[in-house]
């Protein structure tokens, strides 16, 4: 059995046997207290890397990648805690909402329709978490914001075509360039089901992932006027440190 296949199993047994706590502080309750919801959606806001790569659509987050907000997607990610994909979906689909109604050129771009996008994890690591957290994330935020009678249809047409370096460690350029042309839009015999996507992931960092993403899409004829996340980390360029 995979690592994340018996770790959400370990989770299922152990809300069971134990009291439930919240992943994001502790307390005991919901895998996700009300405090911690708050955390998440309190704070949507545009959070762009520095430096910011070519490419990078207009990018917003939920919250910053810290406290709560970290726990909260470690849970999820690494511990199987997938009962969480819906309060994190909630955050996604509010920031979108937010960003939206705050950024008239994606406003008026997605008013005729888009595709939520979700960006691909690799075949090891959804094999070793024992499911896809983005596209799982991706799906149920376009079902919130459909219930919303938005025009978003989810769409997984992001596919990795070569194998790349594990990035922790890289600097912003390093991870521009182990990511290049690793990503493209998949052949099949239907494409997008709108005419832009809208890109979503867990986490921006240094923004090279999602701009790789959305290379891939804009290469294949589909604009992508936004990206949204579940987390932005504070990062800073030396030269704006001095």
């Amino acid at each position: 059995m995979a690592v994340g296949m018996l770790a959400g199993v370990l989770d299922a047994v152990l809300d069971l046997i134990l009291p439930p706590a919240c992943a994001g502080c502790g307390a005991k309750g919901p895998r996700c207290c009300a405090a911690c919801v708050a955390e998440l959606t309190a704070r949507p806001a545009r959070r762009r890397p520095d430096p910011c790569p070519p490419g990078l659509p207009d990018c917003w987050s939920a919250s910053p990648y810290d406290d709560r907000t970290r726990r909260t997607l470690l849970a999820y990610k690494e511990r199987g805690a997938v009962t969480l994909a819906a309060v994190l979906a909630e955050a996604l689909a509010f920031t979108a909402v937010t960003a939206l109604s705050r950024t008239p050129g994606a406003r008026r771009a997605l008013a005729a329709g888009f595709a939520v996008v979700p960006v691909p994890s690799t075949r090891a690591t959804a094999g070793a978490r024992g499911h896809d957290p983005v596209a799982r994330l991706a799906l149920l935020a376009s079902r919130a914001l459909c219930a919303l009678d938005l025009p978003a249809r989810p769409w997984n047409g992001l596919t990795q075509v070569r194998s790349v370096t594990d990035q922790a460690g890289l600097s912003s350029s390093e991870r521009a360039v182990n990511l290049a042309g690793s990503l493209r839009v998949t052949r099949s015999a239907t494409g997008p089901p709108a005419p832009y996507a809208l890109l979503v992931d867990d986490i921006v960092t240094t923004g090279a992932t999602l701009a790789e993403a959305a290379r891939a899409l804009r290469s294949a004829g589909t604009p992508v006027p936004l990206a949204i996340t579940v987390a932005a980390t504070r990062r800073r360029s030396k030269k704006a440190l001095r």
